[in-house]
Formats: C-alpha cells, sequence, structure tokens
C-alpha cells in the first residue's frame, strides 16, 4: 500500500489553518521571543477558559457578551498566530451579530480548536528556559521621559486611527510590554492588529 498522501490530503492539510504558528506570532513583534513567551503564558491566563465562558453567555440568551468574548479571544489569537482559533472566532463573532442558526455547533467547534491551542501553547511554553525569560521581566521605568514621549505618540495616534499606531506597538514591543505590563500590551496590540483603534486607545488611557 503506497504510503504517499493523495492531492486531496496534501490541499486538506494546506488549506486547514495551523493551530498555533509560531513565527507568525513572532513576526507580529519583530520576532521577541522571550516577549512571545510571556504573551503565550498571558493568552493561557487570560483564555483558558473563554469558549466556556461563550457558551454560558450564549446559553443564558447573552449574545452581546458572548459576543465581546469571542471578539477578545480573536484579537489575542490573532496576536500569537493562532490562525485556526481566529477564525472560527470571527465567523462566530458574526454569527452571534446576525443571531444566526447552528450557533451551538459553532461555539462547539470553538472549543475543541481552542483545547487544541491550549495544548500547543503549553508544548511550547513547556521547552524554554524559564530562568532565561525570567531575566526579562525587569521593567524600566514608566516615569522615564522617553518611555512616556513613547506612550504619548502611540496614544496620538490609536487617537487618529493612525495605522502608525501598529508599527510602534511593533517597533517598540519589548519597551512596551516591560512598561505597561505584558497583559496590556498584548491587549492594546491585538486590538490595534484589528484596527479596533478606539479599544486599543481604552486599554491603553485605563493602564496610564
Amino acid at each position: 500500500m503506497s504510503t504517499h498522501a493523495t492531492d486531496d490530503e496534501v490541499a486538506t492539510t494546506a488549506a486547514k489553518p495551523q493551530v498555533l504558528d509560531v513565527d507568525s506570532g513572532l513576526g507580529r513583534i519583530m520576532g521577541d521571543r522571550p516577549l512571545y513567551l510571556k504573551i503565550l503564558r498571558r493568552f493561557l491566563h487570560d483564555h483558558g477558559t473563554t469558549p466556556r465562558q461563550v457558551r454560558m453567555a450564549f446559553a443564558a440568551g447573552d449574545y452581546a457578551g458572548a459576543r465581546l468574548r469571542v471578539h477578545t479571544l480573536k484579537g489575542a489569537a490573532g496576536m500569537i498566530g493562532a490562525a485556526q482559533v481566529h477564525g472560527l472566532s470571527s465567523t462566530l463573532e458574526m454569527a452571534l451579530r446576525a443571531h444566526a442558526p447552528g450557533l451551538a455547533q459553532q461555539i462547539e467547534q470553538l472549543e475543541l480548536a481552542q483545547d487544541q491551542l491550549l495544548g500547543a501553547v503549553s508544548a511550547t511554553l513547556g521547552t524554554v528556559d524559564e530562568r532565561r525569560t525570567a531575566a526579562q521581566d525587569m521593567a524600566p521605568d514608566p516615569s522615564a521621559p522617553a518611555i512616556q514621549l513613547l506612550l504619548a505618540r502611540l496614544a496620538s495616534h490609536l487617537r487618529e486611527g493612525d495605522g502608525a499606531a501598529i508599527d510602534i506597538l511593533e517597533n517598540s514591543a519589548s519597551l512596551l510590554a516591560a512598561s505597561l505590563g505584558v497583559h496590556v500590551y498584548q491587549e492594546v496590540a491585538a486590538a490595534a492588529h484589528e484596527f479596533d483603534f478606539d479599544s486599543a486607545l481604552e486599554a491603553l488611557l485605563r493602564r496610564r
């Protein structure tokens, strides 16, 4: 029996989004691996139960609450390079907005994909040297004039809906994450990459 994959199998594999594309996630933060690993840890902490929360909100008839949770998960998944969960979240978000049929099945698909993603994230984190990444946790003085200027520029671009904000978030990823905290940086960056500049600005100003 041949062990070669058929053309259909190859096409199906190629079309299926990756559970976790580390290279894509690193590309969003200019290849800063220690920062990427911190963002992965934050993802585990913040989104380990998000699909379950979506299901509970949906069961209670809270479509707006379910949609908000899905929207947040979509941004966070995109930030780390989780194309499958990002895509399913995007589709589910639109379906929730339209109160479309088949929502329970879509939520179940998201739960299954999220389980796979959490496993992939855990496996990735399990390969790192914790002492090396812990050394990256030394935060600079957030009151330093240079950092205040950087944050002011970022806020200005976000307020104007200017895509230059994304360049700042990417080019100064390490400094911003250390100054704001990984959680806030991830929230701001994920919203900005979705071109949701209002939410990104709100997250930034809430921290400041």
